[in-house]
């Protein structure tokens, strides 16, 4: 998970007038009479790709943080002669992975209930699930999206907050979406599970000072110092337990041990300083509020009704 979330500040408006009206179509009981057997079809597949590789569950978590802005799936969309989609955005390309498990998880879907379940809503339930499976919290899943007909390169490229963030960034485009200071630090607990590449945390590793020496020089010895050199070589954005959903990511920003920039923002003299404490000292203070935040996050702008579409592959419009 080598950048934040998808978050994009033109839709504020959007999300603070039609909030209400579009989140009041969203629910946990969505398909119970077109498809039963929706959540053990999703999990069955979350599952068998998990225990193929762990860090799998990461992956999938961040493809549905990259999602949304409006959780409508367009993360999925393949590039066409009519748009340039977003999985060659700069925070998505040589990154973003998992789409195989989710076109797995689709064709299962569609065998037991054909035409029925968006791609937006099935990376909604296997975010939920893939943290479950690595320890975390549940929650109900709110459903009932509806999947984008297109995708947006230049929005992607321009919305998704980089590893080089400053608190005054992050909050301030979270804030615009409704999320809270608290919300901001929940969510990016989600980086207690994955990995990063080299080139996202190059400068923090070398030029900062915010960050403990010794981890600096552990971190250096896989990732060298020029760029274009090592790019992809990856480091767990949590050093203590990288496939395991708990609270040690607090803990580490708590030391200083911050694999991001963006990361060790949260905890470097600043705001949100005493919430990151809070999390590093209560592990279910940050697992229930780490649910109200992806809960609020899965509300913002989705499309419902008869916006958008149902797609029967997720990589492609019908």
């Amino acid at each position: 998970m080598a950048s934040f979330f998808k978050f994009f500040l033109t839709l504020a408006l959007l999300v603070l007038v039609m909030g209400s009206s579009t989140n009041a179509q969203l629910s946990t009981n969505f398909y119970a009479n077109t498809c039963k057997n929706l959540l053990p079809t999703v999990k069955s597949v979350v599952q068998s790709a998990i225990s193929k590789e762990a860090r799998m569950g990461a992956s999938l978590l961040r493809l549905f943080f990259h999602d949304c802005f409006g959780c409508d799936g367009s993360v999925l969309l393949d590039d066409t002669s009519s748009f340039t989609g977003e999985k060659n955005a700069n925070a998505n390309r040589n990154s973003a992975r998992g789409f195989q498990v989710i076109d797995n998880i689709k064709s299962a879907v569609e065998k037991a209930c054909p035409g029925v379940v968006s791609c937006a809503d099935i990376l909604a339930i296997t975010a939920r699930d893939s943290v479950v499976i690595l320890g975390g919290p549940s929650w109900r899943v709110k459903l009932g999206r509806r999947d984008a007909r297109t995708a947006s390169l230049s929005a992607a490229n321009s919305g998704i907050p980089a590893p080089t963030s400053n608190l005054n960034q992050l909050t301030s485009r979270f804030n615009a979406l409704g999320l809270s200071n608290k919300d901001l630090v929940a969510l990016a607990g989600g980086h207690t599970i994955g990995q990063a590449r080299c080139t996202s945390f190059r400068a923090h590793i070398y030029n900062e000072t915010n960050i403990d020496a010794s981890f600096a020089r552990t971190r250096q010895g896989n990732c060298p110092r020029a760029n274009g050199t090592g790019d992809n070589n990856l480091a767990p954005l949590d050093l203590q337990t990288p496939t395991c959903f708990d609270n040690n990511y607090f803990k580490n920003l708590v030391n200083r041990k911050g694999l991001l920039h963006s990361d060790q923002q949260l905890f470097n003299g600043g705001s949100t300083d005493s919430q990151v404490r809070t999390y590093s000292n209560n592990p279910s203070t940050f697992s229930s509020d780490f649910v109200a935040g992806m809960i609020k996050m899965g509300d913002i702008s989705p499309l419902t009704g008869s916006r958008g579409e149902i797609r029967k592959n997720c990589r492609r419009v019908n």
